[in-house]
C-alpha cells in the first residue's frame, strides 16, 4: 500500500512530484491509529482478534484523504504562495474529507448500539481510530503538505531536496538529467507551457471519460448495466442464508474441520444434546413438584425437534424415582431429609452418570439446582435451529419451574435470530443520518436524493453480492454492512460536493471538471484500500476473509457508483446550472439593492474656486499648478494652432519656463496637490473648450504689458461648485462641458484619487 502511494503521487515534474507526501499519509493513518487503541485500551474497552482488521482499514481511508488534499493542491496555482494555496487546497479538500469522515464515524458508532459485544468492541475502536485519523490528517498531514509547498516553491527536487532547473531551462542538457533532475517554473515566465503540463491522468478523467459519458448512447449504456446490476443485487437477496457455520471460525488448515465435517455425516440426525437446567430450591420429595417435572419433560419430549424415546432422555429424578418404586429397594420415602439422604448416600455414587446432574447447597440438606437431558432430532439449516431455540424456550417459560436450555451451540442461535432485524435496523437508521448529513454539507435536495439513491443501491449490491460470493448473513457480515454505510458515502459526496461546486454553466462542463478533480482521487483511494487488504486475505480464516469480500464489494461498487453512473444521473436530472441556481427571490433583491445604489448618478465633487478679475490676484495664482498644467495643455509649439504660438517667446524659452513650472508643480506637497491637479485639471478643459478668440495682432507695443493682461484675464475666471448639487447660477451647458472634460481626463489619466467613495 504504501509503495503504491509513493509511485501514484509522483509525475515527470520532480519538483511537483509528491512521493515523500504519500508515503507520509500512510505514516498519518497509522500513527493514528496506534493513538486511537492506546486510548480505548486506557479507557479499559477490551481487545479482541477482529480489532486486527481494524488498521488496514484506516490506512485504506487515511489514503483515500491523502489523495483528495493533494489533487486539490495540483489544482492551486504555482505562483500563489503557500499560505494562499493552502487555504484554496483546504476550503475545497477539507470539506469532502469532513463529510466522508463523519460518515465514517457515524456508521461505527452506530454499531454500538448492537446487542453482540464483540461488534461493540469493534465499532468502539475503530470509530475512535476514525476520529484520530481526520484530526491527523487536518494537522500533521497538512503541515508536511505545507512544507512541501515551500520546498516546491523553492524549485526543489522532491526526493532530494536538491535545487533544480525547470525544464525550460535544461534543453542543452543530456536527456537523464531532463528525465530526472528537472521541474518547477521559470520565474522570468512562469506560464510557460513547457513548465506548466497539466496531469496526465487528471486530464484523462476530464478529456475522456467526461466526454464518453456526456454522450446520450453512453449513457443509455451505463443505465442499462445499471438495471443488470439491480436485478442481480435482488437476485441475491434472495439467496441469502443466515447463519455462521461451525467450520469458518477455524483456520482453513485446522484438523477441526474435519471433525465437524465427519459430526455432520455420521451424525447429523443426531445433532445436539440438550441440558434442561431447573434452579431454585425446590423439594423434590412433594408430589407436586415431582410431577411438574415429569409435565416438564414430557413437553419437551413432544416437540418436533426432540426424541420423544424415553431411552434418549438422561432424568435423574425419573430413574430416582423407579429406583426408589422398586419393591426389591423397600425404601420409604416420608420427607425432604429423607429423600436427600437416599440421593446422596445410596443412589448417587461416585460412578453413577446422574452424579453431576444434581447440585446441593453448602449444608448440603437442600437441593439448589438440577438438571436432565433430551436429545435432538432431524435439525438442520438456521431456520430449524432458530425455531426449535424459540420452542424450547417458551416451553421452559409456560412451566412453573424456574427452567431454561442451554447447549454451546446456543450463543450462535441467539445470533442468528438477532442478526437480520438489528442490520436492517442499523442499516435504515444509518442512511437516514448519512443522508442528513450529505444535505448539510451540500445543500440541494436533489443532489441529496442521488446521494441518497446511491447508498440504499450500494447497500443492495453488497447484501446481494455477497450472498453470490458465499457469504451468510452473521454477525461478521452484519460488522461490514454496518461499515459499508460510511463507505458507501465516500465517493459518491466526493463526485456530488465536486458538481455543485463548479462554476460551469452546463451540466456537461461541470461532469468534466468534477472528474476532474476527483476522478484520479477515487481510483487511487479505491485501488489502495483494496490492496490494503490483501493482506487480510493471506491470514487463512473467516473472519477476515469476509471483511476483505465485503470491503472489496463496497469499495468496488461505490467507486463505480462515483465515476460512472453519479455523472450520467447528475447531467440528466442534476441541477441544470451554475446560473439556474440563484431563485427570483434572490434575483428581485439584488435589483433592489442595485436600485438604491443608483439612485443618484455617480458625480466627483469639485470645491467651488472663485477666481477674481483683480491683475494682483491673478498674478499670485500664475504659478499655481491649475494654471500651469492649463497654459501647459493649451500650447502646441510648432503647430500654430495655440495662443502661445504667436508669443514673442522663442521656443527655448518657452521649453525653459515650462521645465520651470514643472519644477515648481513637483515642490508642493504630494498628496494634497495630487488630487487638486487632478481636480482642477478637468476645469482648465472645460475653460479651454470653448473656441479660442482671435490671436492679438503680434506688433510692436502689443507685446508687453496688454498682452500679460489679456493671458490672465483670459486664463482666470469664476468657476461654480460643480458637485452633486449644481448651484443656481449653472447651466445645462456647462454640467455639459463639465461632464465632457471630466470624462477625457478619466479616460486619458486614470488615477485613483479619482474614485469618490460617496
Amino acid at each position: 500500500m504504501a509503495l503504491f502511494s509513493v509511485v501514484t503521487c509522483m509525475m515527470t515534474d520532480w519538483v511537483r512530484s509528491k512521493p515523500w507526501l504519500g508515503l507520509l499519509g500512510n505514516v498519518s493513518a497509522a500513527m493514528a491509529t496506534v493513538a486511537a487503541f492506546g486510548l480505548c485500551i486506557y479507557l479499559g474497552v477490551d481487545f479482541i482478534g477482529l480489532n486486527l482488521a481494524a488498521p488496514f482499514l484506516m490506512i485504506g481511508i487515511g489514503i483515500d484523504d491523502t489523495f483528495v488534499m493533494l489533487a486539490a493542491w495540483r489544482r492551486t496555482s504555482i505562483m500563489k504562495p503557500v499560505p494562499e494555496r493552502m487555504a484554496a487546497t483546504l476550503s475545497e479538500a477539507a470539506v469532502s474529507i469532513t463529510i466522508t469522515s463523519l460518515t465514517d464515524m457515524i456508521s461505527f458508532f452506530i454499531g454500538i448500539l448492537s446487542p453482540f459485544p464483540s461488534v461493540q468492541i469493534f465499532c468502539i475502536y475503530s470509530g475512535f481510530a476514525v476520529v484520530f485519523t481526520f484530526v491527523f490528517h487536518l494537522t500533521f498531514f497538512t503541515g508536511c503538505v505545507a512544507i512541501s509547498g515551500y520546498c516546491e516553491q523553492k524549485n526543489l527536487h522532491s526526493v532530494v531536496c536538491c535545487k533544480v532547473q525547470p525544464l525550460s531551462k535544461s534543453s542543452n542538457k543530456s536527456w537523464f538529467y531532463r528525465a530526472l533532475c528537472t521541474g518547477g517554473v521559470d520565474p522570468d515566465d512562469p506560464y510557460n507551457p513547457v513548465d506548466n503540463p497539466e496531469h496526465g491522468c487528471m486530464s484523462w478523467f476530464r478529456d475522456y471519460l467526461a466526454v464518453a459519458l456526456n454522450c446520450r448512447p453512453v449513457k443509455a449504456v451505463i443505465i442499462l448495466i445499471f438495471a443488470c446490476y439491480l436485478a442481480g443485487a435482488l437476485y441475491g437477496l434472495t439467496t441469502l442464508q443466515e447463519g455462521l457455520d461451525r467450520r469458518k471460525l477455524s483456520k482453513n488448515d485446522s484438523y477441526s474441520i474435519a471433525f465437524y465435517d465427519r459430526q455432520d455425516y455420521y451424525f447429523r440426525e443426531f445433532p445436539y444434546r440438550i441440558q434442561v437446567v431447573v434452579s431454585g430450591k425446590y423439594d423434590y420429595s412433594n408430589p407436586v413438584i415431582q410431577e411438574q417435572m415429569e409435565n416438564l419433560t414430557r413437553s419437551l419430549e413432544a416437540s418436533k425437534y426432540i426424541s420423544s424415546a424415553p431411552i434418549y432422555t438422561e432424568s435423574w429424578l425419573r430413574s430416582f424415582l423407579s429406583y426408589v418404586n422398586n419393591s426389591a429397594t423397600d425404601i420409604e420415602i416420608r420427607d425432604e431429609k429423607t429423600f436427600i439422604d437416599v440421593l446422596k448416600d445410596v443412589w448417587l455414587t461416585p460412578r453413577s452418570s446422574f452424579s453431576l446432574d444434581v447440585k446441593f447447597d453448602q449444608t448440603e440438606e437442600h437441593i439448589i439446582a438440577s438438571r436432565f437431558l433430551i436429545q435432538a432430532v432431524n435439525v438442520s439449516g438456521t431456520n430449524q435451529e432458530k425455531d426449535m431455540v424459540k420452542e424450547l424456550r417458551r416451553i421452559c417459560i409456560e412451566s412453573p419451574l424456574n427452567a431454561s436450555v442451554f447447549h454451546p451451540y446456543f450463543v450462535f442461535f441467539d445470533q442468528f435470530e438477532l442478526v437480520k432485524p438489528t442490520s436492517i435496523q442499523c442499516m435504515v437508521f444509518g442512511a437516514l443520518i448519512m443522508m442528513l448529513i450529505s444535505f448539510i454539507f451540500i445543500p440541494n435536495v436533489l443532489c441529496c436524493l442521488w446521494v441518497a439513491f446511491c447508498i440504499i443501491s450500494i447497500e443492495l449490491g453488497v447484501a446481494g453480492y455477497m450472498a453470490l460470493w458465499d457469504v451468510n448473513l452473521d454477525s461478521i457480515s452484519m460488522i461490514n454492512l454496518i461499515m459499508c454505510i460510511g463507505f458507501s458515502v465516500d465517493f459518491t459526496a466526493h463526485i456530488c460536493y465536486a458538481y455543485m461546486s463548479s462554476k460551469q454553466k452546463t451540466p456537461e462542463d461541470r461532469v468534466k471538471e468534477s472528474l476532474y478533480s476527483l476522478g484520479l482521487p477515487i481510483v487511487q483511494g479505491a485501488t489502495s484500500t483494496i490492496l490494503g487488504l490483501i493482506a487480510l486475505v493471506l491470514a487463512g480464516t473467516y473472519i477476515f476473509m469476509v471483511f476483505f469480500k465485503m470491503v472489496f464489494l463496497v469499495i468496488f461498487i461505490g467507486a463505480m457508483h462515483g465515476m460512472f453512473l453519479l455523472p450520467v444521473l447528475l447531467s440528466l436530472f442534476g441541477p441544470s446550472s451554475y446560473k439556474d441556481e440563484k431563485t427570483e427571490s434572490d434575483k428581485k433583491d439584488v435589483e433592489k439593492d442595485l436600485n438604491c445604489k443608483l439612485q443618484q448618478p455617480y458625480v466627483i465633487p469639485h470645491p467651488t474656486l472663485t477666481y477674481y478679475h483683480s491683475s494682483g490676484n491673478a498674478k499670485s495664482l500664475q504659478g499655481s499648478p491649475a494654471t500651469s498644467l492649463a497654459a501647459f495643455e493649451d500650447r502646441d509649439p510648432g503647430l500654430g494652432t495655440s495662443e502661445d504660438s504667436n508669443s514673442t517667446e522663442s521656443g527655448s524659452s518657452q521649453s525653459r519656463r515650462r521645465e520651470g513650472q514643472l519644477e515648481q508643480e513637483n515642490q508642493r506637497r504630494h498628496d494634497v496637490w495630487r488630487r487638486s491637479i487632478g481636480v482642477l485639471y478637468g476645469v482648465s478643459q472645460f475653460q479651454t473648450a470653448a473656441p479660442a478668440a482671435a490671436p492679438r495682432p503680434d506688433y510692436s507695443g502689443t507685446s508687453g504689458e496688454g498682452a500679460q493682461n489679456e493671458q490672465e484675464r483670459r486664463t482666470v475666471r469664476t468657476v461654480s461648485y460643480l458637485g452633486p448639487y449644481p448651484s443656481q447660477s449653472s447651466t445645462n451647458q456647462l454640467n455639459r462641458d463639465h461632464r465632457r472634460s471630466r470624462s477625457y481626463h478619466n479616460l486619458h489619466h486614470s488615477s485613483r484619487y479619482l474614485t469618490d467613495p460617496r
